[in-house]
């Protein structure tokens, strides 16, 4: 019955919360302990703007991200292996899933490997410029880990359609694997980019998670609701921490498997197209990176004071907790309008 697969996914939600509550202070701990810092390639003279607004935080830890996944795949694993030795109350909890799970904790744990050893070349100043991988170097890495899912989703799943609210379900052959590559690149650099300010990324991919749980829900994957009612209790306990003043950053280990894994999810429930309103301030914050880039190239000229936008506003004075809650707002709104098309372009 629903209510019972209700009840399991909010005591999963619940549990997730409360270990990655007591987890996190140990690791805040080792963090900063062992002076876990990414250098801060954007100085002065090439950032003026950024660097005036955050030059205050270059002592905080990075890899924060480590508290949400390592809580996520550990309540899987442990899960997964009572389910195995006892009957009944372990199974009930149990919600690694060959048809559901599998695919979105294997990208999260990937993702968030190629994310902790980014993480640690820019800590020990490694890479192009000191400060971990370059861009075409993160872009190969996570194009390569989307390419295998997608090849998995196309030669073994057989997905092959593309579902357009309101318009119906279209069958899009082959085209189907460039586009599941898109959407999880696209994704994971775009909640790379969110990352910025305090409580900014973590409350964002909140709202996310939390319209893909529903989703799953209402298409009766239970498994993949659970897996997402885990990873909002996870980041509920990190933004515990993380919410200005934080006690260290989300860094890529954290953001780039979130962002790959919202991906994997909109893929598994043919609902990428929806992913504008589900992940709408991701949107945002890297056409404002793109619109810049182009800009300063074509017209030699920038349209906004600092990119991602939400540097914008903190240069015209807002304050970054005032930026991080309105974002939060306009990303619960948004979430929400994605919603209702969903429930209209399935019911209606």
């Amino acid at each position: 019955m629903e209510i019972f697969e209700a009840i399991r996914i909010l005591i999963l939600f619940a549990i997730s919360f409360i270990v990655a509550l007591f987890l996190t202070p140990f690791v805040a701990h080792f963090l900063q302990r062992h002076g876990l810092r990414k250098k801060n390639i954007r100085d002065e003279a090439s950032a003026p703007i950024f660097y005036s607004l955050h030059k205050g935080k270059s002592n905080t830890p990075t890899m924060g991200g480590v508290v949400i996944w390592l809580t996520v795949l550990g309540l899987a694993l442990i899960f997964l292996a009572a389910d195995g030795l006892f009957d009944g109350f372990a199974t009930y909890f149990n919600f690694v899933n060959r048809a559901e799970t599998y695919l979105p904790l294997a990208a999260l744990f990937l993702a968030a490997l190629v994310g902790l050893f980014d993480d640690l070349f820019g800590i020990l100043g490694k890479g192009p410029h000191g400060g971990g991988l370059s861009v075409p170097q993160k872009l190969a890495l996570y194009a390569a880990v989307a390419a295998v899912g997608a090849w998995w989703f196309y030669f073994k799943l057989g997905f092959n359609v593309l579902f357009i609210p309101f318009v119906g379900t279209v069958t899009i052959g082959w085209w189907y694997i460039p586009f599941f590559i898109l959407v999880l690149t696209a994704t994971a650099f775009s909640a790379n980019e969110t990352d910025g300010l305090d409580g900014l990324a973590g409350g964002v991919l909140l709202f996310s998670f939390m319209a893909f749980a529903v989703v799953a829900f209402v298409l009766h994957r239970y498994d993949l609701a659970a897996m997402n009612a885990a990873t909002i209790g996870a980041l509920l306990a990190f933004l515990w921490f993380n919410i200005y003043p934080a006690r260290f950053f989300m860094g890529d280990t954290g953001s780039m498997s979130l962002g790959i894994t919202l991906g994997v999810m909109a893929m598994l429930t043919n609902t990428a197209l929806l992913l504008p309103f589900f992940a709408f301030i991701f949107v945002v914050e890297s056409c404002s990176v793109i619109v810049q880039v182009l800009s300063k190239k074509i017209r030699k000229k920038k349209i906004f004071l600092s990119t991602p936008i939400h540097h914008h506003f903190e240069a015209m004075g807002w304050p970054e907790s005032q930026v991080t809650m309105r974002f939060w707002i306009v990303s619960a709104v948004a979430t929400t309008l994605g919603l209702v098309f969903f429930f209209l372009a399935r019911f209606i």
